[in-house]
């Protein structure tokens, strides 16, 4: 039975979903080859976890589905979901080590949110002046 990971990673509303198989090192976002995804900064963003440690995708085929959110939100939540499935993959405590020193964030979701708005006000903490003459 072949060999497959299936892991996630969130940044604020976008959720990303990775399914690793056994291959040739091909990254597929959205049915979109890594190389030709979004701008080279989301890119860049996407590929910190092979710049990192570049023999973790060698043999591995990565297919993301991503949505929700923007587009950087995105890239982030891309990013986090193919580090924790590189290191699910090789089961090395020495690549996880790597990833928390370099970013907290590569393995573990970044729980903030956007505040919501209140009443009374144009957003999450502004409010029109009260003037008492």
């Amino acid at each position: 039975m072949a060999k497959v990971i299936n892991t996630s990673g969130k940044r604020k509303t976008s959720i990303a979903r990775a399914t690793l198989r056994a291959g040739h090192g091909v990254i597929r976002i959205n049915s979109v080859p890594l190389e030709s995804f979004g701008s080279d900064l989301t890119r860049m963003k996407i590929s910190e976890p092979l710049l990192l440690y570049p023999a973790g995708i060698e043999g591995i085929n990565a297919s993301i589905t991503v949505m929700g959110g923007g587009i950087m939100g995105q890239a982030e939540a891309v990013r986090t979901a193919l580090a924790r499935g590189i290191v699910a993959w090789h089961n090395d405590p020495a690549i996880k080590d790597l990833y928390l020193g370099y970013d907290r964030t590569l393995l573990v979701n970044d729980s903030r949110q956007k505040e919501a708005k209140k009443p009374h006000g144009s957003g999450a903490r502004a409010k029109s002046q009260k003037s008492y003459r």
